[in-house]
C-alpha cells in the first residue's frame, strides 16, 4: 500500500522540523501475514517503539530528537500508514500482538531489543516481554494504557467502537479537531504556549484524511472493546504482571486522563522491577510537553546495567 503524497509531504515536514532524517524499510511477516513499515533513526542498542492511536512514526519525533545513542526502530502497527491491515478478531489479542513484534524483530535481524510503548502500545510492549522474554531487554511505557481491567475505555475510543464511529473515521479532519483532542488528553498548556508546532497538527490531519489508518484502527478497536469495557484477554491479570521480570519504567503525565495515578502506582508495584516517574504539567503523551525530561529519564533507564530479575 503506497502512501498518499499529501501524507508523505506532511510527514516529511514533521521530521524536517525536528531535524531528523529517518531511514525507511518494509518487513514481511508470515504469521500473521502482514507487511510492516519501519522507520529507523540513530545507531546503537536497538529500541523498538510501538505507537498508540494518536499516530505512527512521526508521533515520536520530539522524543527521538532528544534521545541519542540508540537505534530507534519506529514500527507502524498493522493498518497504520503503509503497513497492511490484519484481522484482529481472528487470533487472541495477547498472542497476536506479541507475534507481530517478535516477527518484526526477526525480520529486522534483531535478536534482543528494548521496547517502548505508548497508550495501546503499552499493551504490545508488555505482551512481547511476557510472551518472548528472551527478546526484550528493558521496557518503557509512556502514558497510560489499558494494562489492567479497571482502566476505563477512553471516551474517544468508545465513540470509535460505536456505530457512529464508522462515520467519525471517514469525516474530513481539521486542525481545530486535532487540537481539541490534544486538549482532552492533557496537552492544552503546551498548545497554548506554542509547544506543539503546526507541522505536527497538519501531519495528524493528513494521517486521518490521506491514509486508511483510522478506519483500520476502528476495526482493531471493535475487536478489543465490548459493551462493558475492554474485552477479556486484552488487559493483564495481577499474576501476569508479577511474572514480567524485565526492568519496566512507566512515565506518566500528571494531566493524563487515562486513569487515576493510583492505578499506575499499583501496576508499578505488581511488576517485580517496576518504576514510576510522573511528569508534572504533562498529558497522555508526556514527550509532547517535556521532550527533554522524558528523553533523559528514558535514556538513563535504557542505559542501566541488566537487573538480576531480568530474563537472560
Amino acid at each position: 500500500m503506497s502512501l498518499d503524497n499529501r501524507y508523505v509531504q506532511a510527514e516529511r515536514a514533521v521530521w524536517e522540523h525536528y531535524e531528523l532524517e529517518p531511514r525507511e524499510q518494509f518487513v514481511e511477516l508470515e504469521s500473521p501475514r502482514v507487511r510492516l513499515r519501519v522507520q529507523e533513526v540513530g545507531t546503537g542498542d536497538p529500541v523498538l517503539f510501538v505507537h498508540g492511536t494518536a499516530g505512527n512514526g512521526a508521533y515520536w519525533a520530539p522524543l527521538i530528537r532528544e534521545l541519542d545513542g540508540f537505534r530507534c526502530l519506529l514500527l507502524e502497527r498493522p493498518g497504520w500508514g503503509s503497513s497492511s491491515a490484519i484481522d484482529f478478531s481472528a487470533t487472541p489479542y495477547a498472542n497476536l500482538t506479541a507475534d507481530v513484534l517478535r516477527g518484526a524483530l526477526d525480520a529486522l535481524g534483531v535478536e534482543r531489543a528494548h521496547v517502548v510503548g505508548a497508550s495501546i502500545g503499552d499493551v504490545w510492549a508488555l505482551r512481547l516481554a511476557q510472551k518472548h522474554p528472551a527478546r526484550v531487554g528493558r521496557v518503557a511505557l509512556l502514558g497510560g494504557g489499558p494494562l489492567v481491567a479497571d482502566v476505563p475505555v477512553p471516551r474517544i475510543i468508545r465513540l470509535i467502537a460505536s456505530p457512529i464511529g464508522a462515520i467519525m473515521v471517514r469525516l474530513p479532519d481539521k486542525p481545530a479537531r486535532v487540537k481539541s483532542i490534544l486538549r482532552e488528553v492533557g496537552h492544552g498548556a503546551t498548545l497554548d504556549a506554542g509547544g506543539i508546532p503546526d507541522t505536527y497538527i497538519n501531519w495528524r490531519v493528513a494521517l486521518s484524511n490521506a491514509t486508511e489508518s483510522m478506519r483500520n484502527e476502528r476495526d482493531m478497536v471493535r475487536a478489543i472493546v465490548g459493551r462493558r469495557g475492554f474485552r477479556s484477554g486484552l488487559t493483564f491479570t495481577e499474576d501476569e504482571l508479577a511474572a514480567i521480570g524485565q526492568p519496566t519504567l512507566i512515565i506518566y503525565g500528571a494531566n493524563d486522563p487515562s486513569a487515576p495515578l493510583a492505578v499506575w502506582e499499583r501496576v508499578t508495584d505488581l511488576l517485580p522491577a517496576g518504576q514510576l516517574h510522573v511528569v508534572s504539567d504533562s498529558g497522555h503523551m508526556p514527550w509532547l510537553d517535556d521532550p527533554e525530561a522524558v528523553a533523559s529519564k528514558l535514556h538513563n533507564h535504557l542505559r542501566e546495567p541488566r537487573s538480576a530479575t531480568a530474563p537472560r
